[in-house]
């Protein structure tokens, strides 16, 4: 069976969550005598490639990476429905001539894809990695920086995400200033302002953009035969909002080495690690100020990711870290997982918005390394409390450093907790269960 696998980009330039579960569908569907195709993107303003679309392999796996910077979007509604790319899309379907279309991610392509593959008759799935379907800014996560349900009914919530996340959408600084300060304040009067186009003609664009995004999204997510939701949390998000597709619940697997954690000297600092994007979403600034409330001498933190993601906020953290036994040790190849994860005691997953099912949590659980994570619940579902890990609550310095301390009150105690954490589904046996998931919407 050929598989056309459409990501919003790929390796070897974009390697997270998404990109990594792509990489691993392709690979063990390649295994298994299928042919997987990867279709990829390069976001508009990444470096150009020059032409349209590219192509190139990475591990075997054949790869077509179109650029955004030749098809540009111009408004918010070509984000997420971009008609332009259905001619795109529909010739280079037509070059692949798939079986049947797996989506990993629709940025980039945008909706615009199902319609095609509607028009052409080829059954398609998603994985859902993601909130995309249904908000705005992808993440659950309000303008408040509370974490959201979804969309209200006028969308005001969703506007309000749009202004906290555009800087330059006012030239007048005034305006920015309260757009930034009062989000949900400036969303209520452009959603009103928008019926009077001589004051709202500038902002009445974008508000019905906004406006008009779920109810597009959830036309075109109907084209689905089938999706695949790795969380519970997110497969009864999307039901909540009104997706009513054909769902499966399977869990991601890892391929991380499984061996029993190395003994500990008696008496050694119980070592806190963190592995991930070094950014305020992920709470890694959350993680350095509770740590910094614990005795010295007890406890070492290694904070693993890249350090340029965010500079200003990179050099808080280490401002903050200063005189504190904190180690900040940048990016590792995949290849190193296990070997990272046997240096440490307990990893730490502090994010203040709704991880769905962090590859990073399950490598921890399969290499038998303790979780603290906070209370979202598409880390939660996973942990169990004093058997694989603790959950504190989220963005709770306070909470976080109670349960920091109750292990290092007892760190021998603690670390016997890696005896009772695991996690033993392989790649293999959820592609085995994708599989599965494919020859039924082939067969109805």
């Amino acid at each position: 069976m050929k598989i056309a696998i459409f990501v919003h980009c790929f390796f070897p330039d974009h390697f997270y969550g998404t990109e990594t579960y792509t990489l691993q569908l392709a690979r063990n569907l390649k295994e298994m005598g299928h042919e997987p195709v990867v279709v990829s993107a390069i976001f508009q303003g990444e470096p150009s490639k020059g032409v349209l679309v590219s192509r190139y392999e990475h591990e075997g796996i054949q790869v077509y990476c179109i650029d955004k910077n030749l098809i540009r979007h111009s408004s918010i509604r070509e984000t997420y429905y971009q008609p332009a790319m259905r001619s795109v899309l529909k010739d280079l379907l037509s070059d692949i001539k798939p079986d049947l279309v797996h989506v990993t991610h629709l940025i980039n392509h945008t909706a615009a894809l199902l319609d095609v593959t509607k028009e052409l008759g080829l059954p398609t799935v998603a994985t859902l990695t993601d909130f995309f379907g249904f908000c705005f800014n992808n993440k659950l996560e309000a303008s408040d920086g509370s974490l959201c349900k979804g969309p209200d009914i006028k969308r005001i919530n969703c506007i309000a995400c749009f202004f906290k996340a555009d800087k330059h959408n006012h030239k007048a600084s005034y305006l920015r200033t309260f757009t930034d300060r009062y989000p949900r304040l400036a969303a209520i009067a452009c959603y009103y302002l928008r019926f009077m186009p001589s004051i709202g003609r500038r902002c009445a664009g974008n508000v019905l953009d906004i406006i008009d995004r779920p109810g597009i999204l959830s036309r075109c997510y109907s084209n689905y035969r089938a999706v695949i939701a790795p969380t519970k949390f997110l497969r009864d998000a999307y039901l909540a909002n009104g997706f009513n597709i054909p769902s499966h619940l399977i869990h991601f697997g890892t391929d991380i080495e499984r061996v029993p954690k190395p003994e500990r000297v008696a008496g050694a600092p119980v070592i806190f690690g963190f592995i991930g994007q070094i950014a305020p979403h992920k709470g890694v600034d959350i993680l350095v100020d509770a740590f910094r409330r614990l005795p010295k001498g007890k406890v070492s933190l290694y904070v693993f990711g890249p350090e340029n993601q965010d500079p200003a906020y990179m050099a808080s953290l280490r401002e903050k870290a200063e005189g504190y036994d904190v180690h900040f040790k940048g990016i590792f190849p995949k290849e190193r997982m296990a070997k990272v994860f046997s240096e440490i005691d307990f990893l730490i997953i502090p994010s203040t918005w709704y991880e769905n099912s962090p590859l990073v949590l399950l490598d921890a659980l399969a290499s038998h390394t303790p979780v603290i994570v906070s209370d979202v619940k598409g880390m939660t579902e996973f942990i169990e409390q004093g058997k694989n890990g603790f959950i504190f609550s989220r963005g709770d310095a306070g909470d976080l450093e109670r349960v920091l301390k109750n292990i290092i009150a007892d760190p021998d105690k603690s670390r016997a907790m890696s005896l009772t954490t695991e996690y033993t589904k392989t790649v293999k046996m959820m592609v085995e269960d994708v599989l599965a998931v494919y020859d039924s919407i082939r067969r109805n």
